[in-house]
């Protein structure tokens, strides 16, 4: 088994296909298996995933989830996605590629939008996430939405820590980086929807990441529930990838012209 692609869910019925189908495609030059880690959906999420042929099995909060999904694994290398991200042709092949080139330990990746608006855009993220990402790989690296790794390492830093609240995935890398060779992901981006944005508010939700990180850097991880963070609530968001996906068909056209 090459590659070993843990989801965590919860009632990810109208978003996680998107991101099986491009799994799927991918999977016909890869040996991958996709394991879905479900915190008890109550939606068709499990079904949805039994269809797509993953191994289903008991997850929680993401950072349980992903612990969880990493015992069932069976490759050496682990690649922790959440539900909603989405990727453009031969992603995968592409971040193994290099994450063998360049002998890499854990990676994460550059982090853009499914969909632009006046306050999330690509300069915004590049201002917010990206170039501060880069700029404190070496200081404080930080990784979100898709995390690679090595088995080895993941079980020797005892994997994501389950009492932390929130921005628990850059704790993770944190601890890797400090025992394995790090970095990002150059030749692959991950797109993101702005539910979480557009529920809680783009102010509200970039304030409380700001804090999440300057907390981890000068406290240490947040372990009580100073940060409200709820693992469900923006699924009700009816805005679902429509720019992203019919980007993607028209590329996806052009292709099949040439």
């Amino acid at each position: 088994m090459e590659l070993s692609i843990i989801i965590p869910t919860l009632n990810e019925e109208k978003l996680l296909p998107f991101l099986l189908e491009l799994i799927k495609k991918e999977n016909t030059k890869n040996n991958i298996e996709v394991i879905v880690a479900d915190a008890g959906s109550s939606d068709k999420t499990r079904q949805i995933a039994k269809f797509y042929g993953c191994k289903v099995v008991p997850g929680g909060l993401p950072a349980r989830g992903r612990n969880s999904g990493a015992k069932y694994a069976t490759s050496d290398i682990l690649f922790f996605m959440d539900a909603d991200v989405l990727f453009k042709k031969d992603a995968i092949k592409k971040s193994l590629k290099e994450f063998a080139k360049r002998k890499l330990d854990a990676a994460s990746f550059g982090i853009y939008t499914q969909e632009k608006n006046l306050y999330m855009n690509k300069a915004t993220m590049n201002l917010f996430y990206n170039y501060p990402q880069r700029i404190l790989k070496k200081i404080s690296p930080m990784g979100a939405m898709g995390i690679m790794v090595k088995k080895s390492v993941f079980e020797r830093v005892g994997g994501f820590d389950e009492d932390i609240k929130i921005a628990e995935d850059h704790y993770f890398v944190k601890k890797v980086s400090k025992i394995g060779k790090y970095d990002i992901i150059e030749s692959v981006k991950l797109y993101m929807p702005l539910r979480r944005f557009r529920q809680d508010g783009y102010m509200r939700t970039f304030l409380k990441y700001a804090f999440c990180f300057l907390h981890i850097n000068i406290k240490g991880p947040i372990k009580k529930d100073i940060v409200h963070y709820n693992f469900n609530h923006y699924n009700k968001d009816k805005k679902i990838r429509k720019k992203y996906v019919n980007l993607r068909t028209s590329r996806n056209k052009k292709e099949r012209a040439k």
